[in-house]
């Protein structure tokens, strides 16, 4: 896309100040299917289309990083036919949507606890990986079966087992250590969390990356959070001020 094509599409946004790394809690897809009398799991499938638009815009304008919570640790509590839609959904998508994303330069990255996933699924996440792995677009994260928790706990025991074995002393532990044994240690951390239909929570997401994010609710369900709601939430977060904790001097 050319600058002035880009400055139109985008107008009024900053192509200099947007956040690097954008992560995304797609809620109430089963509310915007019950406002219509439809299954639940309609409500997934027009949300895995909002997703592809948002995932577009940010390959469109230059955010380097998406990260998107597809699915919790705690979701396998929900009703198995759910559970069993989605991860039929997340195999169809990757089939169907991987030679165009790669197309588009995408580098796709699962992040989570692939292991209890389905293995039709778990084979088509590492085709999808290894296509897309030297891509140059937007970083594409979707966490499946992640939890914010379990990835620090993970964290935590490997760093200890190399302590254990002498291979790293327990002075030499800071911050960049623990990120190093994060599931984003490819990404930096989130500038922006969005989070759709309202909810005030982090619902056990990068609990350790969202130290400093800026955050964006909007009571608008996922399925309907199209480009134009999502570079609202983009100029919203151009107009903070990031201070990190420091005061700024005049």
């Amino acid at each position: 896309m050319t600058a002035q094509l880009l400055a139109n599409k985008f107008i009024g946004l900053d192509l200099q100040k947007l956040p690097q790394h954008v992560a995304v809690i797609m809620d109430g897809n089963g509310r915007w299917a019950k406002q219509r009398g439809l299954p639940r799991i309609e409500g997934h499938r027009q949300g895995a289309n909002t997703l592809k638009a948002i995932l577009r815009t940010c390959n469109d304008c230059g955010i380097n990083t998406l990260t998107a919570y597809a699915f919790s640790t705690e979701n396998w509590g929900r009703p198995m036919t759910e559970v069993s839609f989605l991860m039929t959904l997340f195999e169809k998508l990757l089939r169907k949507e991987l030679a165009e994303m790669h197309q588009e330069e995408v580098c796709i990255r699962f992040i989570g606890d692939l292991d209890p996933l389905p293995k039709t699924l778990q084979r088509e996440i590492d085709r999808a990986m290894d296509v897309t792995k030297n891509n140059t677009g937007v970083n594409f994260n979707v966490a499946i079966n992640y939890g914010g928790r379990l990835e620090i706990l993970k964290a935590c025991k490997a760093i200890a087992n190399r302590v254990a074995q002498g291979n790293l002393a327990l002075e030499a532990i800071n911050e960049a250590t623990i990120s190093d044994y994060l599931d984003t240690s490819a990404s930096p951390d989130p500038d922006l969390l969005i989070r759709t239909s309202g909810e005030m929570r982090l619902s056990n997401f990068l609990l350790w990356q969202m130290a400093y994010a800026e955050i964006y609710v909007t009571d608008t369900f996922w399925p309907d959070f199209d480009s134009s709601e999502f570079l609202k939430a983009i100029s919203d977060f151009q107009k903070r001020d990031r201070r990190f904790g420091k005061l700024t001097t005049n």
